[in-house]
């Protein structure tokens, strides 16, 4: 019975696991449908980060398809016989401008109302247009140019060559310039705080009113130099050699009849909103009585700056002054002469100035004689390239006459002007 019973059960459970033990064909398709779907995936995700690496191509806008095919297929150099490329001047590349040098143009009309008999301006005239061109010339040297043109005609105001870097820290410019005497005397026109100049350029330093520009400038060379220092003081030394002819100032008779100019600059920040600059200067050459007659120039200049970071485009000052004295041998005795200005400006607010000046100056063949004066000044700036400026101005002569008078003054700039010195 017993054996009957196990043989039944043999019967009956040997076929159940041979079939859990043999393999199911659905499984195993869904395996590798699955298996199938995790690749396809992997290679979406693949695709995809390939397509988000890739730029995305510019589509031509309509302004570039409405070019003219001729234009946008110019060729912008053309080979040259030994195969090196040269720009093709005239066309469309930036390349065609290497050799130019950057050109700019001010234009400076003066308008004058209110009577001065001793000393008068005209009416109306554009007294100076000023164009500059400026260029590097080679790793060594760059070129300065600025050529004014008046209604008496065209005089070259400066025309000189830097070289930035010679040996020993040494600066030297070659050419016609203005010389490194006190501040304003280095100024240009339409950089000045006023329409006109202060008494003691015309009286001491051979201002004239046939002149537009006056000052002392002359053809010669300049070496400059920083010295070393301590306390965070910059000092600067400068040592000029002219031919000897500036205005009224200097004359030369012969070839040996040259002039010096000697300036040093001390400078320092007090804090990062205020500055000041010291200079003292020295002159020297022969006056239009002969070469036996020498005129002695010495001067000192004081400049004041605030102009705070955070609020600099609304708000700034500055205070400077100038004192001359002039030593010029005449036939019968030697002219002593002194004279000095003042000026003060205040930014009220990011178009606005508000400033004056006090002058006081003797003359220089008359030292008995002295002129005065004072001036309000009220400036609009539009724009960095344009300026309309307005000064009352109450000038006393030696003459025993006062003169009241209203300058107006348009300044306008087109075109590249480089950063003058600070």
């Amino acid at each position: 019975m017993r054996t009957l019973v196990a043989l039944l059960c043999g019967i009956f459970l040997v076929p159940g696991i041979a079939t859990a033990q043999a393999p199911d064909p659905v499984q195993d398709q869904i395996k590798k449908l699955e298996e199938r779907v995790r690749v396809l995936e992997a290679e979406v995700q693949s695709l995809k980060a390939a397509q988000a690496a890739t730029p995305p191509v510019a589509q031509p806008s309509e302004s570039i398809m409405a070019t003219p095919p001729a234009a946008s297929q110019a060729p912008i150099t053309a080979p040259s016989p030994g195969g090196t490329q040269l720009p093709v001047y005239g066309g469309p590349s930036a390349m065609a401008k290497v050799f130019n040098p950057d050109i700019g143009v001010i234009g400076n009309f003066i308008g004058a109302t209110g009577r001065n008999r001793i000393n008068p301006l005209r009416s109306l005239s554009l007294q100076e247009s000023e164009v500059s061109l400026q260029a590097i010339v080679d790793p060594y040297a760059r070129a300065d140019f600025f050529l004014a043109f008046g209604e008496e005609g065209v005089e070259v105001e400066e025309g000189y060559v830097t070289f930035p870097a010679l040996p020993g820290g040494f600066v030297a410019k070659v050419g016609k310039m203005r010389a490194a005497f006190g501040r304003v005397n280095t100024f240009h026109n339409h950089t000045l705080p006023w329409v006109d100049r202060p008494l003691a350029t015309f009286n001491l330093l051979g201002g004239s009113l046939e002149e537009a520009d006056v000052g002392i400038k002359d053809a010669g060379l300049s070496v400059s130099r920083i010295l070393p220092s301590a306390a965070g003081i910059f000092l600067e030394t400068t040592g000029e050699v002219y031919r000897g002819d500036s205005g009224t100032l200097f004359h030369s008779s012969r070839r040996s009849d040259i002039s010096v100019v000697g300036h040093l600059k001390a400078y320092r920040d007090f804090t990062e909103s205020t500055n000041v600059e010291l200079g003292g200067s020295y002159a020297r050459g022969h006056n239009d009585l002969g070469s036996a007659f020498l005129t002695n120039l010495y001067g000192v200049d004081a400049t004041l700056r605030w102009r705070p970071l955070r609020r600099a485009i609304y708000h700034s000052f500055a205070a400077r002054t100038e004192l001359f004295w002039s030593r010029r041998e005449e036939v019968a005795n030697t002219q002593r002469a002194f004279g000095f200005f003042g000026s003060a400006e205040y930014q009220l607010g990011r178009r606005w100035f508000l400033g004056g000046r006090y002058d006081w100056s003797e003359r220089a063949r008359n030292a008995t004689e002295h002129d005065s004066g004072g001036s309000f000044v009220l400036t609009y700036w539009p724009s960095e390239f344009s300026q309309i400026r307005g000064q009352l101005r109450r000038t006393r002569y030696a003459e025993g006459q006062t003169a009241n008078e209203l300058l107006f003054q348009f300044l306008f700039t087109v075109g590249a002007h480089g950063a003058h010195p600070f």
